[in-house]
């Protein structure tokens, strides 16, 4: 089960071993992911499509930041 937080009303999901994007976000959502590489950051669009950052965090706690910096951006820094 993913862990989710709420910034700005804006939902940062991070996912657990096995769980894929798409199966546990939904438009809007941001979403954080370990692989090899570190920590990835995406966010799912209206659609479904997925983007995110050129390189991974090399930890949780930069990543998270990132989101919430974007989730800050996205609210319009209120």
């Amino acid at each position: 089960m993913p862990a989710i937080i709420k910034h700005r009303n804006i939902r940062i999901v991070t996912l657990e071993a096995g769980e894929t994007i798409e199966e546990q976000c939904r438009a809007g959502d941001i979403a954080l992911v370990q692989t090899d590489e570190g920590w990835w950051t995406n966010f799912v669009g209206e659609d479904g499509e997925v983007e995110g950052y050129d390189a991974p965090f090399d930890s949780f706690n930069k990543a998270l930041w990132a989101a919430k910096a974007a989730a800050e951006f996205e609210a319009g820094g209120d």
